[in-house]
């Protein structure tokens, strides 16, 4: 008997999910657990694994559409199986658009690549699209692009992005300060610190390790900033759990460290790197990236400075971290070369006026400054 394979449930707000790419074609053998598409919803982007050894009997939902939790997207069974479905889909209705023929290998060139697949060539058996036809397709697209605009479908999680953002802005009243640390003993600390941290817990100390830890200190000692307003009541939480923004190839996502005043530095450095990295591979849960009081971005890898960045609502604050740069300081009238990292702290009004919320940032300044009190 055939076996369905349904748009998972991703959280308990989810009310779409997309599909993103097929790996698989109609008549390909699978192996149970292997990777059959990718979807994505909101903020998240996850592998579909076949839950049976067998062949792809059908597609129901083709790349792009998005559909509810619990819809059939793909049936998995014998080779000559007859699919007997429990119930149509309410879009069943619609006209089914052939379906291209083409290879894994070079749906994926072509996915990369923005092509679109219905435009191709395929010269492969059974007209078949190949890794070659898109190489091929690739100059030809380059030359209409000079006289052409593209027009890109947004997908689940860049709308839902932008309208967080689009949120944030109309519905807080945000405003943005900025301080230079000197971090030129944090760095010497990192340095010396790291050979122990990798020999001993094979994890690396970053920048944004001890940032974080500043953070959560100075969090503790100004609990106004570890807050969100919320239909004209200010709630102030007890415990910091700490969103550390996550750059991804389309789009960004924001997992978030529960109770993150609880670990030591090495702790946080892992969490922090364990949760980037299933960011980036879309194996984030739904209750991964839910409930933070406070959020860290870092532009430094991009050569940013200041920026402004927006908060991630409701919380009353967010920090943004610059690029680290040498300049010249003086240190008891002596002029020498200090490392600066730049901070840039955006906050809700309504939450706190700006002489907390720089006192706030003068602590972070300060632990950064005199990084023995992260460690102690």
């Amino acid at each position: 008997m055939a076996v369905e394979v349904v748009m998972p449930k991703l959280g308990m707000s989810m009310k779409e999910g997309t599909v993103s790419v097929w790996n698989k074609e109609v008549g390909e053998t699978v192996n149970k657990g292997e990777s059959i598409a990718s979807i994505n919803s909101e903020k998240i982007e996850m592998e579909i694994e076949s839950p049976a050894e067998g062949t792809i009997l059908d597609i129901k939902v083709p790349e792009g559409e998005g559909v509810p939790p619990g819809t059939v997207i793909c049936y998995i069974g014998e080779g000559n199986e007859q699919v007997k479905e429990k119930k149509a889909r309410d879009n069943q209705s619609k006209p089914k658009k052939e379906r291209k023929k083409i290879s894994p290998v070079a749906r994926k060139m072509a996915n990369s690549a923005n092509l679109d697949i219905d435009t191709l060539v395929g010269t492969g058996p059974g007209g078949r699209i190949t890794k070659e036809d898109v190489l091929h397709a690739l100059p030809e697209r380059e030359e209409k692009k000079q006289n052409e605009t593209e027009h890109q479908p947004i997908n689940m999680m860049r709308k839902t992005i932008a309208s967080r953002m689009m949120e944030s802005l109309q519905t807080s009243a945000q405003l943005t300060i900025t301080m230079k640390a000197d971090v030129t003993k944090l760095t010497n600390l990192q340095q010396q610190l790291n050979e122990t941290a990798i020999a001993r817990y094979d994890t690396k100390l970053t920048i944004t390790d001890f940032v974080a830890k500043a953070v959560i200190l100075s969090l503790l000692e100004h609990p106004a900033m570890n807050s969100q307003y919320h239909n004209g009541v200010v709630e102030t939480f007890e415990n910091v759990h700490l969103g550390i923004a996550a750059a991804l190839d389309n789009g960004l996502a924001v997992p978030v460290i529960q109770h993150a005043e609880r670990l030591t530095l090495i702790e946080l450095a892992k969490s922090i790197k364990l949760y980037g990295q299933k960011a980036r591979e879309g194996k984030l849960l739904h209750d991964e990236i839910k409930g933070s009081t406070f959020t860290l971005t870092n532009l430094g890898a991009y050569g940013v400075e200041h920026f402004t960045p927006i908060l991630n609502p409701p919380e009353a604050g967010i920090l943004g971290v610059g690029t680290m740069y040498d300049t010249p300081v003086y240190r008891e009238d002596e002029l020498c070369k200090g490392t600066i990292l730049p901070l840039s702290l955006t906050f809700d009004h309504r939450v706190l006026d700006g002489a907390p919320a720089s006192a706030f940032l003068s602590t972070i300044k300060a632990h950064l400054e005199k990084p023995i009190s992260i460690l102690l």
